[in-house]
């Protein structure tokens, strides 16, 4: 073994040279220079910052107005133009009004909020019905923000802050006004305008579909006969829209109990994909597979939409259905299972 020269440092603060019995004292280096910002510095360039936080605060509020604009004033869309207009504006005014606030306390912090670093010596724990120090802590700490002598940052900020709250409150408040408890909209979830006699009709037509319209190959989107006529047509299609396909009866696994479930090798399954919700649009007839444009979850429509590749956790819900005397197509029922993503038979 080889003679090291080096030590460890004692409680005092020294350290022991091994092999020479000398004693060296530590020397503390301190805090390395602090170099300032140019907001310490220049008044200007402080009133210009203190100027972009207090923009990145008015954002904010934009945000949130314009939330309320979307939710307010366009109210309830009646095309699914509308529709995007009015989610793009509620997920962007949500969206500005929480980034606004988070990049300007950060911008704030950054460029105006003291940034020298500090050595205190440990003191030993007192009693807590001592509070004065604490009381310093927190009156320095509001001395360093600035925010007593900079009333512009104070003020955006505080309406920044105290609008970013309310739209989730008019969203639970709608929520409880509907006047239906947790388990009356889930079971509402679970059931769909289709029942008995039904008839299958074009989206968004609503023209009854004959037996002898579907051909090999062909796809029809389906929603229930009279759904435009009702009052909330839009959550009502939402679940209830369905892919009508027409098959080689040759080719379908059919799981017994569900012989009677198609028509001639006609089959009705739920467009909703049973991951997220997404409308499951494209179908591809050499392979017979249902696909997802979101996730791309594939469904096998020869073997009862089985899922083949993706994330969606289990089949697309079919939809038993029958001639009626004039053929056309009609439902035997409802679902038998819950259509769309799993959350929502689990509620």
């Amino acid at each position: 073994m080889g003679d090291h020269s080096h030590g460890s440092p004692d409680d005092s603060g020294t350290v022991a040279k091994a092999g020479t019995g000398t004693l060296d004292k530590f020397q503390d280096p301190g805090l390395p220079p602090h170099r300032k910002r140019l907001a310490d510095t220049d008044p200007r360039a402080e009133k210009r910052a203190e100027r972009q936080v207090a923009l990145l605060f008015i954002i904010s509020i934009i945000g949130t107005l314009s939330f309320f604009i979307a939710y307010f004033v366009l109210g309830r869309p009646d095309s699914l133009s509308e529709i995007r207009v009015q989610n793009s504006m509620l997920g962007l005014g949500t969206t500005f009004a929480m980034l606004g606030i988070g990049i300007g306390i950060v911008h704030w912090a950054k460029v105006l909020m003291p940034d020298h670093e500090v050595s205190e010596m440990r003191h030993a724990i007192r009693p807590e019905a001592d509070r004065q120090d604490a009381e310093d802590i927190i009156n320095q700490v509001i001395e360093e923000t600035g925010i007593k002598r900079r009333p512009l940052i104070r003020n955006t900020l505080i309406g920044a802050i105290a609008l970013a709250p309310v739209p989730a409150i008019f969203m639970f408040r709608d929520l409880e006004g509907s006047g239906k408890t947790a388990g009356q909209l889930i079971e509402q979830l679970r059931h769909t305008m289709w029942a008995k006699d039904v008839r299958l009709t074009r989206d968004p037509s609503g023209t009854p579909i004959k037996a002898a319209d579907v051909q090999i190959g062909s796809v029809f989107h389906v929603i229930p006969e009279g759904l435009n006529e009702t009052e909330d047509p839009l959550n009502e299609k939402a679940k209830a829209v369905v892919l009508l396909m027409r098959l080689d009866p040759t080719q379908m696994n059919v799981s017994p109990g569900r012989e009677d479930w198609n028509v001639d090798g006609i089959v009705a399954y739920s467009k909703i994909c049973t991951h997220v919700g997404c409308p499951v649009a494209l179908y591809e007839q050499q392979t017979h597979h249902l696909l997802c444009p979101c996730h791309q979850s594939t469904f096998d429509l020869t073997n009862e939409c089985k899922v083949i590749f993706g994330p969606a956790g289990r089949p697309l819900p079919q939809l038993p259905i029958a001639v009626d005397s004039n053929g056309f197509l009609v439902a035997q029922s409802d679902f038998q299972e819950p259509v769309g993503p799993s959350y929502w038979e689990r509620g």
